[in-house]
């Protein structure tokens, strides 16, 4: 007689999978909840006390850590010396384990959760188990995923045994459930005991949302993964109310707009064209916004993500829909808008209802290189009003301030080399990406000139991503009559910047804060 061992946290499906295995002469054995569901759905079942002739104790700790069951599992079948071991120490062999771990991410993931709560959630017989079962893969079926069960007993219905090849396969699924386990619980431990830092080996995990059609181009295969926890304000946490599959530059590009759209307060809207801002506003309403935003740019938001941090009404749908749009983000959208933009069928709508949450301090930016990843700290932070330094002649207005803030936003999201040129918080002119910072100056007031002319350039305000290194990009200023800059500072040619300022009456303020986007 085969014999199952069936010891599962998730219960999906079990009751079923067990009865098919009973139907087709297997022992069942199991233990704790589980052995008592299967008992009341009138399953035979043999108690696991009953294998290892020694009593369940330490609150459950220590159940199936005994000889009797691993011996069971990991005995080579075509071993003479295991079986005859086996036989001598009166121990049968098991033929398929079926367990889930303890609900560790689960358990994490509740509000207000504590130490000893998650530590009481570490399972240790049941990864001991998998381990062993998927070691022994050609004698034992191990199954971790209740989606595996039709497939199971749809082959021991066919064949009468589980082939070769699943037993293989299934056995990766375990050691890919383990290193997903260890990692969890690897992670919390580490923010729990305070240890700041990169440590000497990382081991990260996410799970997936969705494969993609492609990836960045139609010959590269594409995922999309997500962080265990992190979801509040996150793209993954977005719901699609409209529209055909998202693709993997539909989530790139989408996901630069939200990050974008995070460092304003009051109604914005962003838009945005491969990763990079486009055109981008504040206003009273987010009708208003949409149309500032829209007038930035209307050639550059064709085929473009829209994200706006304030519903979409009926009025911003009417005008979104003049134009094709790929995506609109926004916490919310009117029945009205749904209506009215579902009309074009290419369009996704993604609703993210805590679109405003930025990520939180200590969040990882990882880069893939050649043979490795870079990781560091997510770029969250801004300078702040006390950090600001006044260092030419003039001092900036209050509204010129505030565009200089409105501005240095969103350089922040701009491809380096990049420059972003504002005015009464709108953009006037982008300029991403640029091997050369006077490229991307003028790229930013060409921009802006031939969008809006000549006087939507003139009495604007300028912010860098870093420091000028020579005063050209002050001089392309004064020729088109930007009046004031804004600039982390430190460059050791810094004087020769402020004394261009002061020659043109641009003032100039230092914030100390690089951002870089490479």
């Amino acid at each position: 007689m085969k014999r199952a061992l069936l010891s599962v946290s998730d219960k999906t499906g079990i009751i079923g999978f067990a009865k098919e295995l009973a139907s087709m002469g297997w022992e069942i054995i199991s233990t704790g909840g589980t052995h008592k569901a299967l008992e009341e759905a009138g399953i035979k079942v043999t108690g696991i006390s009953n294998v290892t002739h020694f009593p369940e104790c330490l609150d459950g700790r220590v159940k199936t850590l005994h000889p009797a069951i691993h011996a069971g599992v990991l005995a080579v079948r075509d071993n003479k010396e295991h079986m005859e071991q086996l036989k001598n120490l009166g121990i049968d062999t098991i033929d398929m384990v079926v367990v889930n771990l303890y609900p560790f991410k689960q358990t994490i993931l509740k509000e207000g959760v504590t130490r000893h709560e998650a530590i009481e959630n570490i399972d240790i017989g049941g990864p001991t188990m998998i381990r062993a079962a998927a070691k022994n893969f050609q004698d034992v079926a191990v199954i971790v995923d209740p989606a595996d069960y039709s497939e199971i007993i749809a082959e021991l219905k066919e064949t009468g045994d589980i082939r070769p090849e699943t037993k293989f396969r299934l056995s990766a699924k375990v050691f890919m459930h383990t290193a997903h386990y260890d990692s969890l619980i690897a992670n919390y431990m580490m923010k729990e005991s305070g240890i700041e830092g990169f440590p000497d080996t990382i081991s990260l995990t996410y799970e997936k949302v969705q494969d993609m059609r492609y990836g960045e181009n139609p010959h590269q295969k594409a995922a999309f993964y997500k962080e265990i926890g992190l979801s509040k304000g996150m793209l993954t946490n977005a719901v699609q109310l409209h529209g055909k599959e998202l693709s993997f530059n539909n989530i790139n590009d989408t996901n630069g707009a939200l990050e974008l759209l995070k460092e304003y307060d009051e109604p914005t809207v962003v838009a945005c064209k491969h990763a990079n801002p486009c055109g981008v506003a504040s206003a009273d309403t987010i009708h208003e916004a949409y149309v500032k935003a829209y007038t930035s740019d209307p050639v550059s938001i064709f085929g473009g993500i829209i994200a706006a941090n304030r519903e979409i009404d009926k009025e911003t749908a009417e005008e979104i829909s003049k134009i094709f749009l790929e995506i609109v983000i926004a916490p919310s959208f009117s029945k009205e808008a749904v209506e009215i933009i579902s009309k074009k069928k290419n369009i996704r709508l993604l609703e993210l209802k805590d679109i405003s949450p930025k990520q939180p301090d200590g969040s990882l930016d990882l880069k893939k290189v050649s043979g490795g990843i870079l990781i560091q700290e997510a770029d969250v932070k801004l300078f702040d009003d006390k950090d600001i330094k006044v260092v030419t002649e003039k001092a900036p207005t209050p509204q010129e301030m505030e565009d200089l803030k409105f501005a240095f936003k969103m350089v922040k999201h701009t491809k380096s080399n990049g420059i972003a040129i504002a005015k009464n918080k709108r953009s006037i002119g982008i300029g991403p990406g640029q091997v050369n910072r006077i490229w991307a100056c003028q790229q930013a007031i060409d921009h802006g000139i031939n969008s809006l002319g000549e006087n939507a350039v003139k009495g604007s305000c300028l912010a860098s991503d870093a420091f000028f290194p020579f005063p050209d990009c002050i001089e392309e200023c004064a020729k088109a009559g930007i009046t004031a800059v804004v600039t982390p500072g430190g460059s050791v040619n810094d004087q020769l910047s402020i004394d261009a300022c002061n020659k043109h009456g641009i003032a100039m303020i230092f914030v100390g804060m690089r951002h870089f986007k490479h």
